[in-house]
């Protein structure tokens, strides 16, 4: 009988967050980072190059209150941004560039943790290195969605909780 109870809690809980939520596609900004073709090393200084600016923009997004607050930052910074991927890219030995922008794209879904973005068109940070045909890298700057691993932002300790988690431990903790 306990574990049907926690099973109808479990699925009452799942289907009230997913049927509460009212954000649309036009409350986030994704990232879309493009490597420049598929060889190997195309794909390996991509990910070197989305380690670099997501910790650059991590610091810069904390101090944002809102999604016009994130957009105007990117867009302030997009110069920064393209300096970042410039860095990495001269650091190893590449001689194409990077440029980055702002526009629409259309994602598929994805679930990133309990949150999950269904395929729409989403504003985009677009940052594409060299010509841009390789296979790419996505994630949400906001909410900052991709940035669930930080353990620190601005000195914060960052600490997440799961309310199923918390629910499911108050009937049967």
């Amino acid at each position: 009988m306990k574990k049907m109870l926690g099973l109808i809690i479990i699925l009452f809980v799942a289907f009230g967050f997913a049927g509460c939520s009212n954000k649309t596609s036009n409350d986030y900004l994704r990232i879309h980072i493009r490597a420049n073709s598929n060889l190997q090393i195309d794909q390996n200084v991509k990910y070197k190059v989305k380690d670099e600016v997501v910790g650059f923009l991590t610091p810069l997004i904390a101090n944002c209150k809102n999604l016009t607050d994130v957009e105007n930052m990117v867009e302030k910074n997009k110069t920064n941004i393209e300096s970042v991927c410039n860095k990495v890219l001269k650091q190893n030995g590449f001689l194409y560039t990077a440029t980055a922008k702002i526009k629409q794209e259309f994602f598929p879904t994805r679930a990133y943790g309990e949150y999950v973005l269904e395929s729409d068109f989403y504003d985009a940070l677009v940052i594409e290195l060299g010509s841009g045909s390789g296979d790419n890298w996505w994630c949400v700057v906001y909410p900052p969605l991709c940035f669930l691993n930080a353990k620190e932002i601005n000195g914060t300790n960052l600490k997440y909780k799961s309310k199923i988690y918390e629910l499911i431990n108050k009937f049967f903790g």
